[in-house]
């Protein structure tokens, strides 16, 4: 029987290709497929000197590095369950995914004093010595079998917020991340000779299973960026053929006035995602550079959903077509709706994830009869297919391309001293897509005396990541409420649509 472990097809690349540059950091060494391969079996053997077995979680929280691509892949080949943790990500709530998800090994980059005697082995990846990944390494006998997996067996669990506050475990497995990455190596045309510009982080889909997958199994160079810096990305684009990037990238680029055609001359392909690119960003990147930015759709629980063409026209305001093998649906209580009609995003297709860890009522509530995920994105599909989405049934806002939702701040707002009541928003930001906007209403039911300053506030929101926290404070006297007493977000939202006019 054919192991499903998703490893297998990219040890079968690495077996092809062992001499061919994978990782290329500038001012850096370039690792090879070969390299990165013998580091993932070694640090394989690491992990089960720890105690991690197959079927075991292994939770992430480290800076980008070839090291961490390594780390993923030995997560792979064990058999074992990664778990990437946004770097921004507090102590506290690191401590719920820890809880959540007991894992067996925990690799941070520093000391980590927020876990229990019982808690996971914990092991840091920046340092050597003692209690150091890397040190373990040393001491450890690589292993080099892919351990047998079949396709259902779990592969990773991505966390992604939700409107409850919890966050939510979307589980994923070995086929899910095989048949997504397989099928964008064909729609969007990898090349042998291709070079890809990767400036996104890897705790997350797009810059992990998307950007770096598909170079797996296609033996794509890639020029390992740790972070996007509009100069350094400059410098290396005339080596690169393709790019990914979320939409603040692309309005970044444009932001320089010096950037345009002769940046791109080698570029064939650039590709944006994990948050709406708009109208004017992809209009003003054609008219200064040639290039139509192809956009696509996708999410945590599924993968990559749909794309824009690789050759045919890419509409601006739409993310394409469903991908080969996946069946997109707009629906209203379970019922398809006709082309042209709003309604619920579902999809269904070997990419769909399995569901929440532990979560199985909640897993019920978001998928329909026939195996339909609802994704809770609005949107509305044309006669021949392409969909266009507008809107959001849930309070997501996108921030850079992470996701934020409301119910988490506004939780830690109403316990601070002075607010009665608070609603969170996402207003349009030039630079990161949306902001985070807090809407407060005082205790005292006077917004002309505003109870707590803005330092206070945001001393009371620090637990959260960076781009949780709210950008703006805004007080009024009372928030805009139905007929049924419900808060009226949208009207808060067109109310302060202007809040970042000059951010």
């Amino acid at each position: 029987m054919t192991n499903g472990n998703f490893y297998a097809r990219i040890a079968a690349t690495v077996a092809a290709s062992p001499n061919r540059p994978f990782l290329s950091i500038p001012g850096g060494r370039r690792w090879t497929f070969g390299e990165i391969d013998a580091l993932a079996a070694r640090i394989a053997g690491a992990l089960h000197e720890a105690g991690a077995r197959p079927g075991d979680r292994v939770a992430a929280q480290v800076e980008k590095s070839a090291e961490n691509v390594a780390l993923h892949l030995a997560s792979l080949r064990a058999g074992l369950v990664y778990l990437p943790l946004n770097t921004a990500y507090t102590p506290s709530e690191i401590e719920y995914f820890i809880k959540d998800s007991e894992p067996a090994v925990f690799v941070c980059d520093r000391a980590f004093n927020g876990q229990s005697p019982n808690g996971p082995r914990l092991l840091t990846l920046s340092a050597n010595g003692e209690g150091s990944l890397m040190d373990l390494v040393s001491r450890s006998a690589p292993r080099a079998e892919i351990v047998e997996r079949v396709g259902d067996d779990l592969a990773a669990i991505l966390y992604t917020s939700g409107t409850t506050g919890r966050s939510k475990g979307a589980m994923l497995t070995h086929e899910n991340l095989a048949s997504n990455a397989q099928t964008l190596v064909s729609l969007w045309g990898f090349r042998p000779d291709d070079v890809l510009l990767h400036a996104l982080p890897i705790f997350h889909i797009h810059g992990l299973f998307v950007g770096l997958n598909t170079s797996l199994l296609n033996a794509t160079e890639v020029i390992f960026l740790s972070t996007f810096d509009v100069a350094e990305v400059r410098r290396q684009l005339p080596r690169a053929t393709m790019m990914m990037g979320v939409p603040t990238f692309y309005a970044r680029l444009l932001a320089d006035r010096e950037f345009g055609r002769d940046d791109c001359r080698s570029v064939r392909l650039f590709i944006s995602g994990s948050a709406p690119l708009t109208t004017e960003t992809f209009t003003a990147f054609k008219e200064r550079t040639g290039h139509s930015i192809l956009e696509r759709y996708g999410m945590s629980e599924a993968g990559m959903i749909a794309s824009n063409p690789l050759d045919g026209e890419r509409i601006a305001g739409t993310v394409g077509y469903a991908l080969p093998g996946v069946e997109i649906r707009v629906a209203s209580d379970g019922r398809a709706l006709p082309a042209g009609e709003a309604g619920i995003v579902e999809v269904r297709g070997p990419n769909v994830f399995k569901g929440y860890w532990r979560m199985p009522e909640k897993t019920a509530e978001e998928f329909r009869e026939g195996g339909w995920f609802s994704t809770g994105d609005v949107g509305v599909l044309s006669d021949d297919g392409r969909l266009t989405l507008s809107g959001r049934a849930k309070d997501l806002i996108i921030v850079g391309g992470f996701n934020v939702y409301p119910k988490e701040i506004e939780e830690i707002l109403d316990t601070l001293p002075g607010i009665a009541e608070s609603a969170v928003i996402g207003a349009p930001h030039k630079d990161m897509g949306e902001g985070v906007v807090a809407v407060l209403i005082p205790a005292t039911g006077s917004a002309g005396s505003p109870p707590l300053t803005d330092d206070a506030l945001k001393a009371g929101v620090s637990r959260l990541a960076r781009f949780k926290q709210p950008r703006k404070f805004i007080w009024m006297d009372a928030l805009p409420r139905n007929t049924m007493g419900k808060v009226q977000k949208q009207a808060l939202r067109e109310k302060f649509a202007d809040a970042f006019v000059k951010a």
